[in-house]
């Protein structure tokens, strides 16, 4: 039991009692004497004891309870509280930008979550445990790869070249990377700042959203030691993944592809039966069941004038791709010491360890061997006759098969891909209050990332197909060294008189990056067993080299904080930041912002028996900005790689490669948002709804200019995007009695943007299979509009064609502009939009229950609208046969009276034919891809009096990514986005691209939360 003061007040006497709820004590519920600094916390077992006077008031709160008054009897010395769980939380206390307010006064648009409704959920990364609990907030899975693939954006925000990623911010350090690193376990709360009223104090990297994460500490009072374990398994469910054709059916269609040409069935073909139940499914030999296991051990104490928090989790991932696996070992330190009344000080670190081990899976078939699984054929052997990996499949000649194939089990047991990663963030405070709301208080922050990559293919195996075995070994080192400090010094000032109370806050940080790169690549090694460098003949010099990258930004800010009775709210906010990444006349970018409350609730016009029990209107506007362009853009960059030749002598030379501008500026976003927040029923339904409207200007792109000038672009700020939507969140007890507690939380988003203009004389950007067009949504699929396929000889002669190509059976596209002649791009080009990779709505969905000592969760989420760009199909639906086909290709057209169902052509013609269908971006490749989607279920069990050295146990099994239902039917991910590389997720100019990506596995764990 922790006493926070006691002072005499007139006729005192202890007073003592239990605080229980529901027959059970509350352990760390704060009683205080109404009007004095007179308090004490309960024990383990809900205890008190303080002195108080007859006639005072004692004061019982508790986080997630409503608050109980008491007044002391004369003579009474026990007092026994019994606290009700409150359906309200709008006196909690949420953390913003550079502090914290009470959530009813807040104005911005924000929204939290605490660490504990995001426990037993069995991922690696926070950012998946936050899928569909956030209004406004999209968080896809882009890939399933053990440690990455998650990207967040908010409220729809992307650039031309500027990131979507929104900005991290851990304990107040803004971190420059994203948080995968981070253990789950050691956060206490998440808050999103979304509208540029909350976020424009972080001025210029603040444009896609801030994201504030506090870690654990301890509770006033009390030393608690937590375990948490969990076990469990992954699988990559048959449901949703892309239908290949099998060795018998394979073989018909080789059969049936060399009798529709006239052309006589190779020996291996003519009897496809022959092929029954002998299946190589090269994709599923890829796959596995793997384990999955996290500790995690915490403890807390609050006791005195410290304040510590230490937490050390293992995680262990095995991938379900084979050969793949995720470990991260990680420790944190908080400590928070009171040195006086006026004087505290405080650090933070935070070591971690990651070993990131998996095969390039994702990619084209240069890079990713899943990818490439998918297109072997079947009709191959995975291992041979002794039950050994094969090396190496080539079918027989007359086959007319052009393509080798390695096995791609050996290609990822054999080829290294790992990561080594040991990172530290670390936090460091002192804070001085000479009197009574003034502050002062000074940070120190580092975040030091040292990161090992090693690359070795050996010439027993190749990530590429036709490339014989063996093959020449390769290895790559890449090492990284980053540094990152931040300091900030703060002064606070809080002052109430009468009605009125405001804050001001005034502020001044430097913050400097530095990142150090080598990377070697080797090649032609004697022996496999001994990859080193000095094992190498060659060095690779083009593929070898190191190079610096610098940033710093220096910023001042301030902001105002006002409120008349905690009904009237006002907030202003002014930001200045100056970046080493802009050019030397536009280096400083002003950030301000304004937002407005009004709690009508507390109105005497507003009846207190109404059903509204809460009622507050929100506005505010603001400008951001974003400076995630890379270093150096805004200079003339020189190459000293170039020779030059002097008469008949080679020598060294320079040459600059692209032009400076010292004008280069910020990319800002300015934004509006007006929303209206509502509680009915004594606040046991709440409701939210936000409307913002922002445009983003002055883009930061590379523009084409005339080649005359001797280089290809030019670093620019250009053009405008607009952005608007609506969000909507509603929370809701929808049981509430002393048995049995249902809640549900339910949000859905909608987005929009349209490009208002891009640079002079440029009115759209292609990518590989998109177009960001003026007067258009961003990043929009491009192509040919597929109407269907030529059905017979008339439909053919009366229609426009593809001028010596077109034949009867063979795709049929739209003539967009009418000429009579099908053209792909050029003056007369007949391309068009063909979908949108963004949706029309996400929306999420979380139900709790509670029963007695059961506890039960169900979290989901979905998107509708949105569509992927299958692009394997440009290769598993090759209708020249070199790969292994789709199992939808058995039903393509054979001939008019047979023409299949519709979406795949003719094999008759070969390449001249087929190729138009596979080579030219047409509506073919694009397909609705809306999903609705499991994201976990958990059930649990606590145990109760369990005695004095365990204070609470609870046990629980867990399912993750249960169940996704979608009409996609290209693969099990509709949330997939990639590049060509395997490398990210497509970026804004190129999303929802399906290259068959690395799958996201169906989790089932089993754990025990314990607290000593």
């Amino acid at each position: 039991m922790f006493c926070i003061s006691i002072t005499s007040f007139g006729q005192t006497q202890a007073v003592q009692g239990v605080v229980t709820s529901e027959g059970e004590p509350v352990p760390g519920a704060l009683v205080l004497v109404k009007g004095t600094q007179r308090g004490t916390v309960t024990d383990i077992d809900g205890n008190y004891s303080i002195n108080a006077a007859a006639g005072e008031i004692l004061v019982v709160s508790f986080v997630g309870y409503t608050t109980r008054e008491v007044t002391v009897v004369g003579g009474q010395t026990t007092i026994n509280v019994t606290l009700n769980l409150s359906t309200s939380d709008l006196s909690e206390v949420v953390v913003v930008g550079y502090g914290s307010q009470i959530k009813k006064e807040v104005t911005g648009a924000i929204q939290s979550v605490s660490g504990k409704d995001l426990q037993d959920m069995p991922v690696s990364s926070v950012a998946q445990k936050l899928q569909g609990r956030l209004a406004g907030v999209q968080i896809n899975q882009t890939t399933g790869k053990p440690g990455q693939g998650m990207n967040v954006r908010i409220r729809g925000q992307l650039s031309v070249s500027g990131g979507s990623q929104p900005l991290y911010v851990v304990d107040g350090f803004p971190i420059s990377g994203d948080i995968n690193a981070i253990n789950p376990d050691e956060i206490q709360d998440i808050t999103v700042l979304k509208d540029a009223a909350s976020t424009s104090l972080y001025g210029s990297r603040a444009a896609n959203g801030v994201v504030l994460i506090t870690t654990k500490k301890g509770a006033k009072g009390m030393t608690n030691v937590n375990l948490n374990v969990y076990t469990g398994f992954q699988q990559v469910p048959e449901q949703g993944r892309l239908e290949m054709m099998n060795a018998e059916e394979f073989a018909q269609f080789k059969n049936e592809y060399y009798t529709d040409a006239g052309q006589p069935v190779p020996e291996a073909f003519q009897n496809p039966s022959e092929y029954r139940d002998k299946n190589n499914d090269w994709y599923d030999a890829m796959l596995q069941t793997a384990p999955i296991t996290s500790y995690n051990l915490t403890i807390t104490s609050n006791k005195e004038r410290v304040n510590t928090a230490v937490i050390a989790g293992v995680f262990d991932q095995k991938g379900v791709v084979v050969n793949s696996d995720y470990k991260r070992f990680s420790l944190r330190l908080n400590t928070d010491y009171a040195v006086s009344d006026k004087v505290s000080i405080g650090v933070n670190v935070a070591p971690n360890y990651v070993v990131d081990n998996t095969p390039r899976t994702d990619g084209t078939r240069g890079t990713g061997i899943l990818f490439n699984a998918l297109h072997t054929w079947p009709v191959m052997p995975i291992y041979d006759e002794s039950g050994e990996l094969t090396y190496f499949n080539r079918f027989p000649a007359n086959t007319g098969n052009i393509f080798a194939y390695p096995n791609w089990v050996r290609s990822a047991e054999e080829i290294t891909n790992e990561t080594k990663e040991f990172n530290i963030l670390a936090n460091t405070y002192a804070e001085w209050k000479p009197v009574k709301g003034l502050s002062f208080k000074t940070t120190f922050n580092t975040e030091i990332r040292n990161s090992n990559y090693f690359w070795f293919n050996p010439s027993t195996a190749t990530a590429s197909i036709n490339v014989a075995i063996p093959t020449v070994a390769v290895s790559i080192r890449e090492d990284y060294q980053d540094i990152s400090w931040l300091n900030e010094n703060i002064v606070t000032y809080d002052k109430s008189v009468n009605n009125h109370s405001f804050q001001i806050l005034g502020g001044f940080s430097n913050q400097r990056y530095r990142s150090d790169r080598t990377r070697i690549q080797a090649d032609t090694y004697a022996d496999d067993r001994l990859p080193t460098i000095q094992g190498a003949l060659n060095i690779n010099r083009g593929g070898t080299n190191n190079g610096v990258n610098e940033w710093t930004l220096t910023s001042v800010f301030s902001r105002l904080t006002y409120n008349y009775k905690g009904k009237y709210l006002l907030t202003g906010s002014i930001r200045g930041d100056g970046s080493s990444r802009f050019g030397s006349e536009n280096r400083w970018g002003v950030f301000p912002s304004v937002s407005a409350g009004w709690v009508l609730s507390d109105e005497e016009f507003m009846s207190a028996g109404s059903t509204i029990s809460f009622t507050k209107l929100r506005a505010s506007y603001g400008v951001t900005g974003n400076n995630n362009i890379g270093n150096y853009t805004q200079y003339a960059l020189v190459n000293n790689t170039i020779n030059a030749a002097f008469g008949e002598a080679v020598v060294p030379g320079a040459a600059v490669t692209s032009l400076s501008n010292n004008n280069l500026g910020w990319e800002t976003t300015a934004q509006f948002d007006l929303g209206l927040d509502l509680g009915f029923w004594d606040d046991r339904v709440s409701f939210v709804y936000d409307f913002y409207t922002k445009n983003t200007t002055n883009l930061l792109y590379a523009v084409q200019i005339p080649q005359e000038s001797g280089f290809s672009n030019f670093n620019d700020n250009i053009g405008e995007i607009k952005f608007w939507g609506h969000e909507f969140a509603v929370n809701a007890i929808a049981v509430n009695t002393s048995n049995f507690r249902w809640n549900v939380n339910a949000n859905i988003s909608f987005n929009r943007n349209e490009v208002i203009s891009l640079a002079d004389g440029i009115d759209r950007v292609y990518g590989s299979y998109h177009i960001t067009q003026v007067g258009q949504p961003f990043g929009q699929f491009y192509g040919m509009v597929k109407e269907g396929n030529y059905m017979n000889a008339e439909d053919l002669a009366n229609s426009p064609i593809i001028p010596g190509r077109s034949t009867v059976g063979s795709i049929k596209l739209k003539d967009v502009n009418g000429d009579g002649v099908i053209t792909y791009g050029g003056d007369n080009d007949d391309r068009a939009i063909i979908g949108n990779p963004f949706p029309d709505f996400v929306y999420g969905l979380v139900n709790t229950f509670t029963f007695k000592n059961w506890d039960a969760s169900i979290t989901a989420s979905g998107s509708e609208g949105n569509q992927l760009y299958m692009r394997h199909l440009y290769s598993t639906a090759n209708l020249d046969g070199v790969f292994n086909m789709v199992a939808k290709a058995a039903d393509r057209f054979r001939s008019p009276e047979d023409p299949g169902e519709g979406i795949f052509g003719t094999t008759v013609g070969g390449g001249n034919v087929t190729g138009v269908e596979r080579d030219w971006n047409n509506s073919n490749f694009v397909w609705d891809a809306n999903y609705f989607t499991i994201r976990n279920i958990t059930i649990g069990y606590s145990f109760k009096n369990l005695g004095k050295s365990v204070k609470s146990a609870r046990v629980y099994a867990s399912g993750q990514n249960m169940w996704v239902f979608t009409p996609y039917w290209g693969g099990s991910n509709p949330e997939v986005s990639m590049q060509n590389d395997g490398n990210g997720d497509g970026g804004n100019l190129s999303p929802g691209v399906d290259l068959s990506a690395y799958p996201v596995p169906r989790t089932i764990t089993i754990g025990a939360n314990i607290t000593f």
